[in-house]
């Protein structure tokens, strides 16, 4: 007798690992608001008809049937709209987020590293020496940064307000 082995699929032919993307979310998330929504009706549905449901089993099956069917096609769209902008308002969280972490990040840093702390303190003299509208986005950045950095030191206190102002006369010669 022959024993035939079994074929194990190389790497190479097995399927693709699907990525999870945002339209494979919401989509799966309409699913699952629209099941939820379907399952509501059908409860409600039975408890209304709980009362004549003995007497008349298939006809209370019909009309539950029915009413899913017809849940199911009225609640299609509401859910995907519903999920759709709920995926945006999850991302934007997500990315606000993100955001806040990133400057979290950039502060520790900036308390961190003193050539870090003097480059923004150049900065913040600059853009306070110019008062002009900076249209290059890299400017704006550095400006915010600025901003964001002279709020955060006038928090901590005057401890480097000397160091503010003899950086603005340096500039300023």
């Amino acid at each position: 007798m022959k024993s035939v082995a079994p074929t194990v699929p190389s790497p190479s032919r097995r399927e693709p690992v699907v990525a999870t993307s945002t339209a494979a979310s919401t989509r799966l998330l309409a699913t699952v608001l629209l099941a939820a929504g379907v399952c509501a009706v059908c409860v409600v549905t039975d408890s209304l008809m709980q009362g004549w449901a003995d007497a008349h089993l298939l006809s209370a099956n019909m009309v539950l049937w029915g009413l899913a069917v017809l849940a199911i096609v009225l609640l299609r769209g509401l859910t995907r709209a519903l999920a759709h902008k709920l995926m945006v308002r999850l991302d934007a969280w997500s990315a606000q987020l993100a955001h806040r972490r990133a400057e979290q990040r950039l502060w520790e840093m900036v308390q961190n590293d003193p050539r870090m702390r003097r480059d923004l303190e150049v900065a913040m003299g600059r853009a306070a020496a110019k008062h002009t509208v900076v249209r290059h986005p890299e400017n704006r950045i550095f400006q915010r940064a600025a901003h964001w950095l002279r709020h955060r030191l006038r928090c901590m206190g005057g401890a480097w307000r000397g160091v503010s102002r003899r950086v603005q006369r340096r500039d300023a010669k």
